[in-house]
């Protein structure tokens, strides 16, 4: 730094040998610590003065460095700072997550020294770690949908295979209601209509939808209590309150009753 602060201090106002000189002491000295020193000295023309004034600063106080007449009381405060609890997580271990984010970054880290050898990888190093990511990303979800796949099909081997009456879904909507999943109740309640209204396949198999196969009843619209809050629980994710779930059940009871009085 005192060499750059000499160069600077001889330098033209013009003078752009000097600047790249002293830009070259610097960065040998400080590396790219001083970047407003550095961009004074890569301006055209170089900005002398400033990078002057800074030099001459940064010199004062590595001269005089901060001290303190009572050492062991300044190391108490730190200690008492470091105690708060918005730092205890710098005095716990890392994290498991932590541990095997650090491992994936090791593994890789040799496979790049072993296809590369000690002189570096011709790309950036976060790109593999992108890719690595990425690759445990794919094994995680192939896993999660291999399990999920088996653990559905488990589900689905419970359920009565072929076309269902419409009396069993109306059977299961009362059993859902009872021990309070209401969403998977009233979605029972509407199979049950719609198998009512265009037969026992229909709630399986039909490609029209909930709503173009209640267009098939005598009043369409009376079914408005049964229909909407099953598409804003089914497509819409929202919760079916005990109120709406008793008004959609008497507007299927009439379908219901007609199930009991066929069979």
């Amino acid at each position: 730094m005192e060499d750059a602060y000499s160069l600077v201090r001889a330098a033209a106002p013009n003078d752009l040998t000097s600047a790249r000189r002293a830009v070259s002491a610097l960065e040998a000295g400080t590396g790219t610590s001083q970047l407003e020193i550095l961009s004074d000295l890569e301006r055209r023309p170089p900005e002398y003065d400033d990078a002057k004034a800074r030099l001459l600063a940064l010199l004062a106080a590595l001269d005089a460095p901060a001290t303190t007449a009572d050492p062991q009381l300044a190391q108490q405060r730190l200690h008492g700072v470091l105690a708060l609890p918005r730092y205890d997580a710098l005095h716990k271990p890392p994290s498991l997550l932590d541990r095997f984010v650090q491992w994936v970054r090791d593994r890789i880290d040799q496979l790049l020294r072993l296809l590369f050898g000690g002189s570096g990888a011709p790309a950036p190093a976060w790109i593999f770690y992108l890719i690595g990511v990425i690759g445990l990303a794919a094994v995680a979800f192939v896993v999660f949908r291999s399990t999920r796949g088996r653990f559905t099909e488990g589900l689905v081997a419970t359920q009565p295979a072929g076309p269902r009456a419409p009396a069993d879904y109306f059977a299961e909507a009362d059993r859902l209601a009872a021990r309070g999943d209401r969403v998977g109740a009233i979605r029972n309640l509407c199979a049950g209509v719609a198998a009512t209204l265009a037969g026992e396949r229909t709630w399986e198999g039909s490609p029209l939808t909930v709503r173009e196969i209640f267009q098939r009843a005598a009043d369409p619209a009376r079914l408005d209590a049964l229909l909407l809050p099953f598409e804003a629980a089914v497509y819409g994710g929202r919760d079916v309150d005990a109120a709406t779930y008793e008004r959609a059940r008497q507007v299927a009871a009439p379908f219901r009753l007609r199930v009991e009085v066929a069979a």
